[in-house]
């Protein structure tokens, strides 16, 4: 048993789980694993993916539980070791070429939800840059349809153009992106780590 007060109580938890207190470790899991997954879920949109990192997560706190520093704080050092898996998992997408699409995927949700996601300016600096560096009729159409959800049909007639030019372009202009976001990969990560864990 453990006392009520939150602070008494993890410093508790954490000298018992340096022991080798399974309850502790227990109680610290159930405690913070429903953050942590929603949080690694959101980047990286894959259930079994999420479950696996936060096993990977909780093995690492397992197996190094003799060099946790109490008094310092745990939510951060669970949320620290989290964003280094999250960023293992992503340079190993990048290294599979899984990266670019994902970004690519997510490209739109960053341009009309900045606010709501709480990713700041610099975290689109990669994917303007890219967008900025297609050629003028091909931005104008990833524009319209990326940001403005506008279907490859109403593009066509906004534009005056056959919707298989429209694809034409969506084609390349994904393959463009994707090759610049994939040379900065690392870059990038950061900053989708900085604004979502």
């Amino acid at each position: 048993m453990y006392p009520n007060n939150p602070d008494v109580e993890e410093n508790a938890l954490l000298s018992d789980l340096m022991k080798g207190n399974k309850e502790a470790f227990t109680v610290l899991y159930n405690k913070y694993s429903a953050r942590l997954y929603t949080n690694i879920r959101r980047l990286v949109k894959c259930d079994e993916t999420s479950k696996e990192i936060l096993q990977d997560l909780f093995l690492k706190i397992w197996e190094a539980r003799e060099q946790i520093d109490p008094s310092r704080s745990f939510k951060s050092y669970l949320f620290k070791i989290a964003e280094n898996l999250v960023y293992d998992h992503f340079r190993k997408a990048a290294r599979d070429k899984k990266l670019g699409d994902y970004l690519i995927s997510s490209s739109a949700l960053f341009y009309s939800h900045s606010e709501e996601t709480v990713i700041y300016d610099e975290s689109l600096h990669f994917i303007r840059k890219a967008i900025d560096l297609l050629p003028p009729a091909r931005k104008q159409i990833y524009t319209l349809c990326k940001m403005e959800g506008k279907s490859y049909e109403e593009i066509a007639s906004l534009l005056r153009i056959s919707t298989s030019t429209v694809s034409d372009h969506m084609v390349k202009a994904n393959r463009a992106i994707k090759k610049y976001l994939q040379l900065h990969a690392d870059l990038v990560i950061s900053f989708l780590l900085v604004s979502i864990l």
